[in-house]
């Protein structure tokens, strides 16, 4: 089970056609102030939902992001969203933050509930490694088939077993100063990119 806060995030699980478990309303099912006390938000949220983890989505897609050791959940928040937004799955290793923690939940502004979430093993396809440099620039790129796109933490990157098992490397251009990007804007350009190109 994971709980929701707010009245959006409620309606997101029940627009892609979840059931919650259980539904509590400030003044109506529980004391505002007892809400407030187990609330995560800086406002207290009218409404708390309860919903089952094994409701959520887990179905393949033809691109998946797949996330190494990525430990903050805002991070893995922002790329649900971004996976939800250009239609790939989100694929998990172990040490990666919790997808239905509060505040990759609230980062992912409902799309927890429209996008799959796999086990970083699980996903079939080509898997390329996005690194920050040195790798075939990612408007080059062969995105035919299905795609695995293998994004590390932002201070490790990538270990050498993890890079072993990607056929192929792949960089963002960065024409400007900057060494690398954060983890949740290097998805979502790679995600743009392959679907700018009718992925």
């Amino acid at each position: 089970m994971f709980a929701v806060e707010g009245e959006d995030l409620l309606e997101a699980g029940l627009a892609a056609g979840l059931e919650p478990a259980d539904v509590l309303v400030a003044g109506e099912d529980v004391a505002p102030d007892l809400l407030a006390e187990v609330s995560a938000l800086a406002h207290p949220p009218r409404v708390v939902a309860v919903f089952r983890r094994d409701d959520l989505p887990r179905g393949a897609r033809p691109v998946t992001l797949a996330l190494w050791h990525v430990g903050d959940p805002g991070n893995v928040g922002t790329l649900l969203r971004a996976a939800d937004a250009f239609g790939a799955g989100i694929a998990l290793s172990k040490g990666c933050a919790e997808p239905t923690g509060p505040k990759a939940v609230r980062a992912s502004m409902g799309s927890l509930f429209r996008v799959p979430v796999r086990g970083f093993e699980e996903p079939a396809g080509r898997r390329i490694a996005l690194v920050p440099n040195g790798g075939i620039p990612l408007p080059e790129l062969d995105s035919s088939g299905e795609v695995v796109l293998v994004l590390g933490a932002e201070r490790d990157g990538l270990p050498p077993e993890v890079l072993e098992r990607c056929e192929e490397r792949a960089s963002i251009p960065q024409p400007g100063g900057g060494e690398s990007l954060n983890v949740a804007m290097a998805g979502a350009i790679a995600l743009y990119e392959l679907a700018r190109r009718g992925r």
